[in-house]
């Protein structure tokens, strides 16, 4: 029931929306609207998807080599407590500290976030459009993967290095450092639902500005055809004379029959624009791009047989008939 009440306030607030914008015009309405909803989105709303990357960067403190700050030589002290007869090596080598890397890898991957969260502002103020999101979430997306996939690489390659200078290079310095890149790599890996949240809420928007244009031209035709029929109707009571009430009837039923048409034509060619607008703003025709292509066809193969439809010739026809007897 609840949920009943709630789509029907949606559907309210739509079409109220609608009669705002025919009143107030289409373009500076949603520029505003667009504005207004772009900056509701807060930065904020990366804390959810990120708290399993942050979970993960606290449990990297504890996977270390040598002495983390507060908690101490925390690996050595879960050895012993697992194992209360082993004792340590007193000649044991001294790793390196790596203990910030992760630290600062992860600010590095908030700062592109943030980037990326202002270029989408900017960008879908200027052109809400769903290429736009893509194009930037993809680009900050394969960034900060490879970040986190080029630091175990580089890892890898410092420890088959440091296998010719001796145990102390190689367990010193390559081994800590290469533990925490791979554990940079799990942390990239993690943070990728972060910047699919963000393009999920401007996705949002443009979808909201997109269908708020097609119920606009879908009520501007109703309203012109309406209109039209109302004139005619008008005109043909004046001249009941002229026409038979026959011809009145099939009129108004003709123009009804148009108005449809008209709204199926429009709804087909919209969606040509939408995938010939896809299409330019590819730099390669994909196999997913020829079957958009069929797509077009089929549509405009529709829209064909309905004007060659024999009703509606016949009903055209009758229309001119009638026009002729004016």
């Amino acid at each position: 029931m609840a949920d009943n009440t709630k789509q029907k306030d949606e559907e309210l607030n739509s079409s109220n929306q609608d009669d705002f914008f025919l009143k107030n015009g289409l373009e500076e309405e949603l520029d505003k609207y667009t504005k207004s909803a772009v900056n509701h989105i807060r930065f904020t709303l990366i804390i959810k998807p990120a708290m399993i990357s942050v979970i993960a960067l606290f449990v990297s403190f504890f996977l270390d080599l040598s002495f983390v700050p507060i908690l101490g030589n925390i690996t050595m002290n879960m050895a012993q407590s697992l194992f209360p007869n082993w004792k340590p090596d007193p000649n044991m080598v001294s790793p390196y500290s790596f203990w910030w890397l992760p630290l600062v890898v992860y600010a590095l991957f908030l700062f592109l976030a943030y980037l990326a969260y202002s270029n989408l502002k900017l960008e879908i103020i200027r052109t809400p459009a769903s290429q736009t999101i893509d194009r930037i979430i993809d680009s900050y997306t394969s960034v900060i993967d490879s970040i986190s996939t080029a630091l175990p690489l580089i890892g890898a390659a410092i420890l088959l290095i440091s296998i010719r200078f001796g145990e102390e290079v190689f367990l010193g310095l390559s081994v800590p450092f290469e533990v925490k890149a791979l554990i940079v790599l799990a942390l990239g890996k993690l943070f990728e639902p972060v910047l699919d949240e963000l393009g999920v809420k401007f996705q949002n928007v443009v979808n909201h500005v997109q269908d708020i244009k097609d119920r606009y031209f879908s009520r501007i035709q109703i309203e012109n055809s309406r209109a039209l029929i109302k004139q005619f109707s008008t005109q043909t009571g004046l001249k009941s004379g002229s026409n038979s009430v026959e011809d009145i009837s099939k009129y108004k039923e003709l123009l009804v029959q148009s108005s449809q048409l008209s709204e199926v034509i429009m709804k087909n060619f919209s969606a040509v624009y939408s995938l010939v607008d896809k299409i330019n703003n590819s730099p390669s025709i994909s196999t997913e791009r020829l079957e958009q292509l069929k797509g077009v066809a089929t549509s405009i193969h529709q829209a064909s047989t309905s004007l060659s439809d024999e009703k509606t010739v016949q009903s055209l026809k009758h229309l001119e008939a009638i026009v002729v007897k004016k």
